[in-house]
């Protein structure tokens, strides 16, 4: 099996969808600057997750694809907001929306996406009690997501923030979507609640080890579509960060705002030596190990295989 096969037939069925269900409209200049991001590609792993869910759970996905859908549009709504908080210039190798169509329209952007989100997931072809119990789920969902990003902005604030803390905010701000991704199928196709907890475990822990490894990824990857080392820069309390200020390191470039790339290397150098680097990179490991585990009790097929491995990818991942 070639699992970026797999994810690349998944993510066309997703695209596909996404020029179906999000058309552009008048006024253009909203509708343009909302489907910015979504046109700019993205690997679509959350919508490809449900996918994989319903296919592992012997289900028809058409019914559901809505809503697969809506999870990604909920997804780049958050990134259109997040790139205007954080003052980032580029996302998937293109300037950011704020940077194109300014801020003011850049936030109705957002807006947009997000109660699109919501209108797609309606329109599942599943039990209407359902549909109303997986609205309440990803209602809470994203005030999750909004209370993850708080902190992680509160953060900025603090000399020092705990391995707990930071945690926390990763669960909220990234993990809960990626469980949603996961959880959501089996909610909409009326599955137990120990299914649907699987399913949820399996994709609130991987999440939380494709945060870590994100963050990793900003500081070890040059060709990522985003601001290399915008992390250090902006003084974000990564959990390379804390383990490295634990240890009593300094790091010239942390919170600067610029730096010249030798400054970066360098601290990013000390990161390495104190064994920040290698400490994190092995909590996101055992945070996927972990959430692997939450779909024991599923019956074997192709999709509980892909879906394991696409787990293992998340840590693995080089952009």
């Amino acid at each position: 099996m070639d699992l970026m096969e797999e994810i690349k037939k998944r993510r066309k069925i997703v695209d596909e969808a996404l020029v179906k269900y999000l058309p552009e409209r008048e006024p253009k200049g909203l509708y343009a600057a909302s489907r910015h991001l979504l046109k700019a590609g993205g690997k679509r792993l959350r919508p490809v997750i449900s996918l994989l869910s319903a296919e592992m759970l012997g289900k028809d996905y058409r019914k559901i694809l809505p809503a697969a859908v809506s999870i990604e549009v909920i997804h780049n709504f958050t990134l259109v907001h997040d790139d205007i908080m954080d003052r980032d210039e580029m996302r998937r190798g293109v300037p950011t929306v704020h940077k194109v169509y300014g801020e003011a329209t850049a936030i109705l952007a957002g807006d947009t996406l997000f109660a699109e989100a919501f209108k797609l997931l309606a329109d599942s072809e599943v039990n209407s009690e359902n549909i109303r119990e997986a609205v309440q789920v990803m209602s809470d969902v994203c005030i999750k997501i909004c209370e993850g990003q708080y902190m992680d902005m509160s953060f900025e604030e603090r000399k020092m923030i705990t391995e707990e803390e930071y945690l926390e905010m990763v669960r909220l701000k990234t993990g809960v979507l990626i469980a949603a991704s996961a959880a959501l199928p089996a909610i909409l196709f009326g599955e137990s609640e120990e299914i649907v907890t699987s399913l949820w475990n399996f994709g609130l822990k991987s999440g939380i080890g494709f945060q870590i490894h994100d963050d990793l990824i900003d500081i070890l990857g040059t060709d990522t579509g985003k601001d290399w080392g915008s992390d250090l820069l902006k003084g974000k309390k990564t959990l390379m960060v804390i383990k490295a200020f634990e240890s009593g390191v300094e790091l010239k470039t942390f919170g600067k705002g610029k730096a010249g790339v030798e400054e970066i290397k360098e601290d990013i150098a000390k990161l390495k030596e104190c064994g920040a680097i290698d400490y994190a990179r092995s909590r996101a490991r055992a945070f996927v190990e972990e959430g692997k585990k939450s779909l024991d009790i599923m019956e074997s097929s192709e999709a509980k295989e892909i879906l394991l491995e696409l787990a293992d990818y998340l840590v693995t991942r080089k952009r």
